[in-house]
Parts: structure tokens; sequence; C-alpha cells
């Protein structure tokens, strides 16, 4: 008997041990030939609508200024086709169904131009060299936040997926540059299609996880940390607001400095479906980015690989201006680039014990950069509640393409969220040099906090 429990448990170790381990080094291998250095297929679609991966865009472009509006390489193009409330039909099999929902919503305004695939997508390569690492050391552990990566460092974790929280974790971890300085506001539409500025000032983000020096032994779980300087509107001039993200969320640190106190305050429950201030309360905390939770909220399935038509290549939303930009109830379509490209997609459903407003999500992560392009979500009635979006502009100075800007639709409400919009604003996603440390820390809003 006793021998029969030992061996039980040694099938049941060796099974837990299978789900979260790395992969060969057969499979590994597979990252210089059949797959890109990023995980994706190197090959393009068996009917050539999406072309082969040849090493994406590394030449800035001429004649930009570094940080500014980046320019349409594809200007010249003319879309393929475009897609309406009127022949969406035939087109099902590759539209969300938060997209099919915009375009049922708002038949006379909202549109698909749909533009042929470039994919364009390319990182240093030390961050490839990380990549490689990653997918023979990278595993899934348990922790009091649910799985987390553990022995990976400056790059994606798990390039091989294997199941749908290691896809979440490349996208929450995923290469878009490691200093950078952007300025952003933030906008509501209401149900009645006004626009309405929520807030404004300067971004910087540093990603440590991605500092060329460093590796997974030294690393202490800080993967990124963030600094919100608020210009506007007036009533939040002055406020700062500073994140530190580990890689287990019990860990993670939030502060603000409020200028009327002049104090700064540990802020708690910047969880889950708690409304976002930011957003104005369209969105949550965990819907910035298409996803920006817990892991441990839900249970997350792979479904498989899909061709999509996403937005992609948006360079073309940075040389607007706001006005033409933001309509009354969703983006200017004449500026927003569709393409098809090969995405992972993955859901979600609201883990036991978890309590969450969405209790299904859908997922659509790009295979060549982990942006988690579009997500839609789902309440206890079966209903669609909101759809997520992000805009990936192609930057190959850095060399990325990264998703500066996104928001999302509250499909109940019939209000929506633009955020992280550059346009007419001097830094449009800049890389800068590294920052100094104390610029991240509380003790540095509360030295530079004025009103």
């Amino acid at each position: 008997m006793r021998c029969t429990r030992l061996l039980l448990l040694f099938a049941l170790t060796a099974a837990s041990a299978s789900i979260f381990a790395a992969v060969s080094e057969e499979e590994a291998a597979t990252l210089k030939t059949t797959l890109t250095p990023m995980g994706a297929e190197r090959a393009g679609s068996a009917d050539g609508s999406i072309p082969a991966w040849d090493g994406g865009y590394t030449a800035p472009f001429p004649g930009v200024v570094p940080g500014g509006a980046r320019p349409d390489p594809f200007a010249a193009e003319k879309p393929l086709y475009s897609i309406s409330a009127k022949n969406m039909a035939a087109h099902l099999g590759k539209l969300t169904e938060g997209t099919q929902a915009l375009l049922s919503r708002f038949p006379d305004t909202y549109r698909t131009d749909v533009y042929a695939s470039h994919r364009t997508a390319a990182a240093p390569a030390w961050v490839y060299q990380h990549n490689a690492t990653n997918a023979l050391a990278g595993k899934l552990i348990d922790s009091s936040a649910g799985p987390i990566p553990q022995g990976v460092y400056g790059g994606v974790p798990f390039p091989i997926p294997k199941s749908g929280a290691e896809v979440i974790w490349n996208h929450i971890l995923r290469w878009r540059g490691v200093n950078i300085a952007s300025d952003i506001a933030n906008y509501m539409g209401t149900s009645k299609g006004q626009r309405v500025l929520i807030s404004g000032g300067s971004a910087e983000r540093q990603q440590p996880y991605y500092f060329e020096e460093g590796a997974a032994d030294r690393f202490d779980g800080v993967y990124g940390v963030l600094r919100l300087d608020s210009d506007a509107p007036p009533s939040r001039s002055g406020e700062v607001f500073l994140e530190w993200d580990r890689l287990n969320p019990d860990e993670s640190l939030f502060w603000v400095y409020v200028p009327g106190q002049r104090r700064v305050r540990k802020l708690t429950n910047t969880c889950c479906d708690t409304p976002l201030p930011s957003a104005a309360g369209v969105i949550n905390f965990d819907e910035p980015e298409v996803w920006n939770g817990r892991i441990d909220q839900y249970d997350w399935k792979l479904v498989g690989k899909r061709e999509m038509l996403v937005p992609y290549n948006a360079n073309r939303t940075q040389q607007v201006g706001v006005d033409d930009l933001l309509l009354a109830h969703h983006l200017n379509p004449d500026h927003v680039r569709w393409e098809l490209h090969r995405v992972w997609v993955v859901d979600a459903v609201l883990a036991k014990g978890k309590s969450n407003t969405a209790v299904r999500g859908r997922y659509y992560v790009d295979e060549d950069t982990w942006i988690a392009v579009l997500g839609d979500r789902w309440d206890a009635g079966g209903q669609l509640i909101k759809t997520l979006w992000s805009l990936p502009v192609l930057m190959p100075e850095i060399p990325a393409v990264a998703a500066p800007a996104g928001g999302g639709h509250d499909l109940l409400a019939g209000t929506w969220v633009s955020m992280g919009i550059s346009n007419g604003r001097p830094r449009a996603y800049k890389s800068v040099a590294r920052f100094p440390a104390l610029r991240f820390t509380p003790d540095a809003l509360a030295g530079e906090g004025v009103r």
C-alpha cells in the first residue's frame, strides 16, 4: 500500500512538473530554423496573404525626429478592401466579436480598412539571445498570486508557449524598449458623443527586466516601473503616480502624490475589476493594454493560433490631430490600418472563488510581438460587455513594434476611452537614456511635489 501511494505521488509530481517545465533542446533549436527568434512562424501563410518574416524593420526612417510622431512607411498603399456592417457577414471568421459589435453598433461611421500585411517586428540581437535561453530555462511556478515565471530574463519568457498563462506572460513581459518617455493624454467618449480630457502629462517607463547587463540569477522580480506626472486637466495638475510591477503582483507597489495634501499616499486595491481613475472608470485596472491583470483571477486556456484582422503598423494614427483621430464614438477609421496576422487565441474563465464583473475573456496576442492587440470580455449572462484594443506602431529606431496607445469600449454604457494619445504633444514614445534609480521612488515624488 505504501509503495502504491509513493508511485501515485511520483506520477502526480511528474505530471505537474511537465506542465510547468521548459521546452526541450530540440524545440528550442527551432527558434533558429522554422521559428523566428521571438517564437513566431517564419513562413508566410499558405495563400501568401501573410508574408514570411525576413528580419523586420531595423533601419530608422529618414528624417525622423527621435521620439516624434513616426511617419507611415506604407502611406502610398491603398486598402485591399473595407469591411462595414453591410458586408461583415463575409468576413466573420477573421473578425473578433468585439469588432463585429462595433461594426453593428456604428454602421454609418465604423469600418475596418484592410491593407497588405507587413511583418515589421524586430528586437535587438541580445533580446533574441535571451529568448533562446529562456526557452530552455523558463518555467511557471506557483506563487501567492498564481503561476509566475522563474528562470527568465531579458526576453520573451516562453517563446514556444505550451499554455494560455505562458502566452499572457509573454504579453506582460514583451519587448517594447527599455527606457521610454512620452507625453500623453487620455480621453473619454460619452454615450452622447462628447469627448472629455481625463488626464494628461508625461509618462516615464523603465523595464529593469530588460537591462542588458542583467541576468536571471540576479533579477529581483521588478520587471517594470512607471511614473506619470499630470499637468491636465487643472484639477489633476501636479498629481504624480508611481508604480512598481513585480512578477508576483502581491509584491507590486503603487503610490500617488496628491498636491492638495502635499503628501505621498500608498495605494491599495489596484486590482481586477476596480474602475481605473485615469480611464474615468470606463475600463478597470485589469484592462489597460488589453490585459494588465493578475493571472490568478482566471483559468487560462490556449485555444490555438488563428489568422485574424487586427490593427497593425498603425503609424498613421500618430500623424493627425486629436480632433481628426477621435470621432464621437470610436477611432477614425480613415487612420487605422488593419492587417491579417497570425495571433495566439487565449480564453480566460473566472477562477473558482474569484470575483469579477467579467466572468470570461478572449485575448488575441500577435505572434511576432506578443502584444495583445484585441480582447473581449463577457458577463455572467453571456453578454459581451467590453471590447479592448491596442495600436501597434512600427518604431525601427528602437527597434520594436510597440503599442503606446490603446483603449476600450463599454458596450453596455456606450462609453469608450482612448489612452496614451501623444498626438500634438512633443514626445511620442521616445527611447531615452536610463533614468536615475531615485526617479522612481516615493521620496522623489514628495521632494519634487509642487502645486
